[in-house]
């Protein structure tokens, strides 16, 4: 597996403006697909655990980006996660030929990323911790790098995030998470880490079991 630029966390923009490796084939990087179902309208104000999300403008968002089940052809088992890193899109395998496509931000250039990883946990609410070389970049969130940032609707890490793994167990750094930026999705505005709507995240997460069995292929 390769990572580029692991040390150099998903992006604090938004806070301050805020391998059993398979070598089964998967869709084509620039594929056409057609939508089953869009879910439009699932974008509404969220209560979620104390917290009230609000309603994404997404209208403003293009239809390409808004959550969909898409015919999709892999080998790869249903419940793989293939990031599609140049169209931004997030698909989660299902049965029959099917995938949930989600719009997504990636990492801005010098900060892409690709491999094979697995969840290994997942949080809802999380605990941001920036890395230390953010910090010296930015030293406004050194006072996060001990005792993290806490959950709410200004964290970088959104309403949830899932914790990418190598085969070796190690933390890879990357994470897939929820963002407040929800203008960043479809762009390349991240420092590595995948970004999702809130309420897509929220609509991923509860499809995830954690575990070496939930695979996430990144492609560039």
């Amino acid at each position: 597996m390769r990572f580029r630029n692991a040390v150099l966390l998903c992006s604090l923009a938004a806070t301050l403006a805020l391998a059993s490796c398979s070598t089964a084939p998967i869709s084509p990087i620039g594929e056409k697909v057609a939508t089953n179902q869009i879910f439009s309208n699932g974008y509404g104000p969220v209560e979620d655990h104390g917290y009230a999300l609000p309603a994404i403008p997404i209208n403003k968002v293009n239809e390409r980006f808004h959550r969909q089940i898409v015919d999709y052809t892999t080998a790869e088992k249903p419940g793989t996660i293939i990031v599609n890193t140049p169209n931004r899109f997030l698909y989660f395998v299902l049965p029959g030929g099917k995938a949930v496509r989600y719009g997504i931000g990636v990492g801005k250039a010098g900060f892409a990323w690709e491999g094979r990883a697995y969840v290994a946990w997942k949080q809802e609410w999380p605990t941001w911790h920036p890395p230390k070389e953010m910090a010296e970049r930015k030293p406004e969130v050194a006072q996060y790098v001990e005792d993290g940032m806490g959950p709410g609707l200004r964290n970088p890490l959104g309403a949830r995030a899932m914790y990418l793994f190598n085969d070796e167990g190690k933390d890879t750094l990357f994470r897939i998470h929820g963002s407040p930026e929800w203008a960043s999705i479809g762009t390349a505005a991240s420092s590595g880490c995948i970004r999702m709507i809130n309420q897509d995240i929220i609509d991923l997460y509860a499809r995830v079991r954690p575990g070496k069995n939930t695979r996430v292929i990144v492609q560039q």
